[in-house]
């Protein structure tokens, strides 16, 4: 069983940074795509940003996050990151990390097999 679980989030002012980071147990790391998504309250859950297992092969990104979020991994730690500038207050939300047992998940929440408990992060104006 893949065991995955998130740190980084937090309170941030707008404008600002955060790194996001998913450390990955109990699976082949680096034959899974990877995946980020997120739920602010009274919203349905998001896709953010995704990678294919080979690390950059394939990326996606939702048109909200484009040329702020940038997502990487680190097969050799078992982690993959989600490094966000730019912050905005829309940007709030319970952030969720993803693994899908095929070498890409893809934008959809369907495509992945195990998930993450969440990390909030907060974005003041």
């Amino acid at each position: 069983q893949v065991q995955l679980v998130e740190s980084g989030g937090g309170l941030v002012q707008a404008g600002g940074s955060l790194r996001l980071s998913c450390a990955a147990s109990g699976g082949t790391f680096s034959s899974y795509g990877m995946g980020w998504f997120r739920q602010a309250p009274g919203k349905e859950r998001e896709s953010v940003a995704a990678i294919s297992w080979s690390g950059g092969g394939i990326t996606y990104y939702a048109d909200f996050v484009k040329g702020r979020f940038a997502i990487s991994r680190d097969n050799a730690k078992n982690t993959v990151y989600l490094q966000m500038n730019s912050l905005k207050p829309e940007d709030t939300a319970v952030y969720y990390c993803a693994a899908a047992r095929k070498s890409y998940g893809g934008r959809t929440a369907g495509g992945y097999d195990y998930w993450g408990q969440g990390t909030q992060v907060t974005v003041s104006s």
